[in-house]
């Protein structure tokens, strides 16, 4: 039987697998156990060294880099990383994760970049892991999961509050009945099985539910609790003198794998060096972000404006380089007297946002509110810089995000399929812009 740690390490089993540890320096030495089990995972690719972690901090960066090469690189070969589906590698593999987590927790907190890959990568572990496993073994291990989450089977559906409000669920991805959610299947039987005519109703479970659905729900729970754990480890750090050295400097290999995804993986952008802040070239947005300039007139509004442009026009104006440069900054820091933000930011969400069926500002003022708070300076009618900090300075969606939650914005062209995210796809066009620009000059010049 396969262990539950296996896919969730924040279970009780996996809480014994840390406490066994022992001394905490013991992460760093090599481990003959761990190689051997490397070495000896059936398709795992072994001509090079660099592909073998020789330790815990090691195999967690692995972790890493397995969910960076997997979502970005073409060339992508999984047996570098067939040990991440050995259920030998148990015991090792859990310790990697709380490293992970209490790394990202101590330097960069809840609400960083590194936090949201570390989340998004163990969704995507749990996924890939479960695909390995047979039909019977899969769903015992997801049912002993839910079990082990969720203790009563009469649900009700503000139980999933966190995962609804980050949006790592949706309301319509789940059958409620009378304020509840249901995905036991003799419960599912129980409520709608007289309501069910001309279709058995067990085939009408499996449809609505079945694996499907308790897989979703079980996977996105255990995202939303590493989420969780790594604001509990920030926070408990906020009290602590000295965060653990080898955490800061484990924090620091996960943002140099970031980093480096930017460079090689053109997660940034294919395009030498880094665009610096410059006034805005519209021939160069992205084609969801010239959808929502010429005026939503659907659904998904306030989320466009708010969630989409907002994040999108101000980096591409102020921070172009965030991604690649990997450093938190306020607005301020670029625009001291605020000035781009009120003559050339703002103006342009205004402009996107009148073009809209109705109008967003007229039908929703306050969502002038939450467009501010996007920007870093709180919940307040106008930016101020008194109240910058008050949240935070949202990041662009990535077009995965993008997809998910507007899908009617993602009409991709042809560049869009070197991306990863609008904001870098204004970057590499702007390089192309300019070195056309130049080309035409000096054609012109010769002339």
């Amino acid at each position: 039987m396969v262990s539950v740690a296996f896919i969730n390490p924040l279970s009780d089993e996996g809480e014994i697998i840390v406490r066994e540890l022992g001394d905490f320096g013991r992460v760093l030495s090599d481990n003959d156990d761990l190689m051997q089990i490397v070495t000896g995972s059936r398709s795992q690719e072994i001509s090079n060294d660099s592909f073998i972690p020789r330790n815990y901090v090691d195999l967690a960066i692995k972790r890493i880099e397995w969910f960076v090469k997997k979502k970005n690189d073409r060339n992508f070969d999984n047996n570098q990383y067939d040990f991440l589906f050995n259920t030998e590698i148990l015991k090792f593999d859990v310790i990697a994760f709380y490293l992970l987590c209490q790394a990202v927790g101590v330097k960069y907190g809840p609400n960083s970049r590194e936090s949201r890959v570390m989340v998004e990568s163990q969704g995507k572990l749990i996924e890939y892991r479960l695909e390995k496993l047979s039909k019977n073994v899969r769903e015992e291990v997801v049912t002993n999961i839910l079990n082990s989450l969720i203790s009563s089977t009469h649900i009700k559906w503000t139980f999933f509050e966190d995962l609804i409000s980050t949006k790592k669920l949706k309301l319509q991805d789940l059958i409620l009945d009378q304020g509840e959610i249901v995905l036991d299947k003799d419960d599912f039987l129980e409520r709608f099985s007289h309501k069910i005519h001309g279709r058995k109703p067990e085939k009408m479970y499996e449809a609505l539910i079945g694996d499907r659905i308790k897989e979703l729900v079980m996977i996105k729970m255990v995202m939303q609790n590493t989420e969780n754990y790594i604001l509990k480890v920030g926070e408990k750090s906020d009290r602590e003198i000295e965060p653990n050295p080898i955490l800061l400097e484990l924090a620091d290999k996960i943002s140099d794998v970031l980093a480096a995804s930017v460079r090689s993986y053109g997660i940034g952008g294919s395009y030498r060096g880094n665009v610096k802040a410059s006034a805005l070239n519209p021939k160069a947005f992205p084609p969801c972000v010239k959808k929502v300039m010429e005026g939503m007139k659907s659904g998904g509004r306030n989320d466009a404006i708010i969630m989409f442009l907002t994040p999108f026009i101000s980096y591409a104006r102020l921070y172009p380089s965030v991604f690649s440069e990997n450093i938190t900054k306020q607005i301020s820091d670029i625009d001291p007297s605020l000035s781009i933000v009120q003559n050339e930011v703002l103006p342009l969400i205004f402009e996107a946002a009148e073009r809209c069926t109705p109008p967003l500002f007229e039908d929703q003022p306050q969502d002038k509110v939450n467009l501010n708070a996007k920007l870093g300076f709180g919940m307040h009618q106008d930016p101020d810089l008194k109240n910058e900090g008050e949240t935070i300075w949202y990041t662009p969606m990535s077009c995965e995000k993008v997809k998910i939650h507007l899908p009617s914005l993602c009409k991709p062209d042809e560049n869009c399929k070197k991306i990863g995210n609008p904001l870098s796809y204004y970057n590499m066009m702007i390089w192309k812009v300019r070195k056309e620009a130049k080309t035409e000059s000096t054609t012109d010049n010769k002339e």
